[in-house]
């Protein structure tokens, strides 16, 4: 994958993580320098990428367990999964095939779609927050805040000024999120138009996908240089320390599942939660319970 030009001193030390190879630098953003068809991290071929992904469930699972019995016993961190791209660039897929390794009582999986007319009234971020993850949850966000920098932003429902004030206001609200023990993982699923086009129409030649397919997919497909510039803005202005960005290369999906994968296990091993210790005295319990 070709990278935007960068000094050594932007690059993040590195560890062989995927973390690092996938993170977007800091500084300008040219999404056309991305290869969306690279496998970046993985040699092999698409079989292998799918006995991969089923290999990243045991090591998922244990992780996520640790995470969550730590936030049950008073732990206060948690993750959140932010996904966001272009119409089918599959977000779902993601969900379906990176979630289904995990304990569904350690997730929290939501949705965005247009807000209300009252959500509105409670400014941008309102919605949002209601649906933060609480201590040892796993939160996955199907688009998120950056909506209010995107389609509001290309199809012009507020003024310029409203959402140019939003790049800082998002900054702030994510350093209050990792201030408050909540680990960011913000992937944009990198797709080409000539995918996408590819997508759409398999979704109009299989009738069980038709409930899929949304005419209004091949309006905002004409808007695709606007929603390529918004989304470099995005990627520019709202990729601190604390909540880097990573762009997936999308076109292969079963690359796009194993990457996002392995980015949320490479997150809870940094994290390295651990077991919480008994708060009872576990010699006398098992003494009590020989006598029953």
């Amino acid at each position: 994958m070709v990278k935007n030009k960068k000094t050594k001193a932007d690059e993040p030390a590195s560890s062989g993580k995927l973390l690092d190879e996938l993170r977007v630098p800091p500084g300008p953003v040219d999404l056309s320098a991305y290869d969306t068809r690279a496998t970046t991290g993985f040699s092999g071929s698409k079989e292998d990428g799918k006995v991969a992904l089923d290999g990243l469930g045991a090591d998922v699972s244990d992780w996520q367990e640790r995470l969550y019995a730590e936030g049950r016993k008073g732990g206060q961190r948690s993750i959140l999964l932010v996904l966001q791209g272009m119409d089918t660039s599959g977000k779902g897929g993601v969900i379906r095939h990176g979630a289904g390794l995990m304990d569904p009582q350690g997730l929290r999986i939501t949705s965005f779609k247009a807000p209300t007319p009252a959500e509105k009234r409670r400014g941008f971020l309102w919605r949002i927050r209601q649906a933060l993850p609480g201590p040892g949850i796993i939160g996955i966000f199907d688009r998120s805040h950056y909506e209010d920098v995107l389609i509001a932003r290309v199809r012009n429902l507020v003024a310029p000024p409203v959402w140019n004030r939003r790049y800082e206001q998002i900054n702030d609200f994510e350093a209050e999120l990792a201030d408050s023990g909540i680990t960011l993982i913000k992937c944009f699923l990198h797709i080409s138009p000539e995918e996408q086009k590819i997508r759409l129409e398999a979704r109009l030649d299989d009738a069980t996908k038709h409930w899929k397919y949304n005419p209004a997919d091949i309006d905002e497909r004409e808007l695709w240089p606007d929603y390529a510039e918004a989304y470099q803005a995005a990627l520019e202005n709202c990729n601190g320390p604390e909540a880097p960005w990573y762009v997936i290369p999308s076109d292969r999906k079963w690359y796009r599942n194993w990457a996002v994968t392995t980015l949320l296990l490479e997150t809870m091993q940094s994290l390295d939660p651990q077991w919480p210790t008994a708060d009872f005295d576990v010699k006398a319990e098992k003494a009590r319970l020989a006598t029953t």
